[in-house]
Formats: C-alpha cells, sequence, structure tokens
C-alpha cells in the first residue's frame, strides 16, 4: 500500500468515527420518550424518573431504561440525595442543543392542542420561559433585540457584549461569573419564535436577575413565566420597551 493511499484511507476511517460519534449523540434523541424527557428538563431543575415518567406517560421502569441511555450518552448529569435519583440536563450546551432542534422541527408535526387549558399553557410558554438557565418566547426575543437595538450588544463580531452593554449591567448590579468558560453572549434559537434569544453567562444572569428583583415569577410548575407590574416597569424604562406587546397585562 502505497503513503498516498494509506493517508486517504487514515483519513477516511477518521470521518466515518466522527459519523459514529455525530450519530450516537442523534440516536439519543431520535426517540420520543426520551426527547420529551430532555424539553421537560429544559426548565433547568432536577427531576426524579417517577416525575419524569408521569411527565411522558409511560411506566417507570421504561423512563429508568431512558434515562440511563440518556445519561450515558453524556446529555444527562445525575446526582444522588440519599436514596433517590435524579437528573438534569447535563449543562447549557446540552440545553441549547435541544432547543436548537425543537426549533428546527417542522411546525406542521406539532398536534394542536385539544383543551382551554392546554391551550393556555402553549400560549403561556410562547409569551415568556425559561430556557435552562435564561430567558426565551417572546419576551427573551424581546429583550435580546432590544439590547441589540440599543447597542448593547454586538451581534456582527461573534456576537459580544459591548463596553455600553457592560456598563448596562453594571447599572442594574448584576455581576459575570469570574472565569468562566462558559461563553459571555451566545444565541439559542427560540423554537417558538424561530428567532434567537440571549444565552451564555450574561442570558443567565439577567434570567437570574429578573427573579431575584421580582421582575418575572413562575407560573405553576412548568418552564412559562409571567411579568409582573415591576418587570413590565423596569422593562420599559431599562430597554425603552412602554409600548411593546410584552409589556401589556
Amino acid at each position: 500500500m502505497t503513503e498516498n493511499v494509506r493517508e486517504r484511507t487514515a483519513a477516511a476511517d477518521e470521518v466515518r468515527a466522527e459519523g459514529r460519534t455525530v450519530a450516537a449523540l442523534a440516536g439519543l434523541l431520535a426517540d420520543a420518550t426520551r426527547a420529551a424527557f430532555c424539553l421537560a428538563l429544559l426548565d433547568g431543575r432536577a427531576w426524579t424518573a417517577n416525575e419524569l415518567a408521569r411527565h411522558a406517560g409511560v411506566a417507570a421502569s421504561t423512563a429508568t431504561a431512558h434515562l440511563n441511555t440518556l445519561t450515558e450518552g453524556g446529555l444527562l448529569a445525575e446526582e444522588r440525595q440519599g436514596r433517590h435519583r435524579y437528573v438534569r440536563l447535563a449543562g447549557p450546551e446540552a440545553a441549547e442543543l435541544v432547543e436548537h432542534l425543537a426549533a428546527l422541527a417542522p411546525r406542521q408535526h406539532t398536534p394542536a392542542p385539544r383543551t382551554l387549558s392546554a391551550t393556555t399553557r402553549r400560549s403561556a410558554m410562547a409569551r415568556a420561559r425559561t430556557c435552562y438557565d435564561h430567558l426565551a418566547g417572546l419576551l427573551g426575543v424581546t429583550i435580546t433585540e432590544a439590547m441589540a437595538e440599543r447597542g448593547l450588544l454586538d451581534w456582527e463580531r461573534g456576537p459580544a457584549l459591548t463596553p455600553a452593554g457592560v456598563d448596562w449591567l453594571g447599572a442594574l448590579g448584576i455581576t459575570l461569573p469570574p472565569g468562566s468558560k462558559r461563553p459571555a453572549v451566545r444565541p439559542c434559537l427560540d423554537f417558538t419564535e424561530r428567532r434567537p434569544h440571549l444565552a451564555g453567562t450574561v442570558g443567565a444572569a439577567i434570567c437570574r436577575h429578573a427573579f431575584e428583583a421580582g421582575w418575572i415569577v413562575r407560573i405553576g410548575t412548568t418552564r412559562a413565566v409571567s411579568l409582573t407590574p415591576e418587570g413590565r416597569q423596569a422593562l420599559a424604562s431599562r430597554l425603552d420597551l412602554r409600548h411593546h406587546a410584552i409589556l401589556a397585562p
């Protein structure tokens, strides 16, 4: 075998190995139950197998088998407290992957809600929700676009937080964790708006501040959140969103 043939063979082997790695990752979400688990875990909390089983309408033994597969594949992380086992998404990268795939899924494959309560839940999720540790839905996209319009974000360079953006965060009392390996600013494709919302350490810090300052509150046990009067006032003054539909009660 000539040297050139050996090089081509080695290169082909590397390509096939990379392909198998990607295929294995994609296979983790190629099951509707496993995908439903990951979507539920986008709320950033840790769930038990029984909770996820009830959520997806499957047997506890089925849930356990799927959770083992997701954990071994690296999409989920396991936590144990005494006799109880909890699982959560392995990190922000896993969460953004799930949200991105949900955004790319054809909408015609999503069944229409059959009850008024289901319609209300879907509407609330589309309006404002958390995506792991940052804000999503119309609220998340609106904040992201308003920051860009005010020159706080520069989408042409990465994207990146501008000096004005650093000052804006400081005025709110928001500080970013030092030495974080996570990107400060990262776009995350919103699965309902089909436009990017803000992820990364900046997105997480804004979401955390919104909860702590009482700008938003959770709606029940879902990922949906609601703007409070304080939140509407803060966004109106801080991002000049006084006449935006997102601030309507």
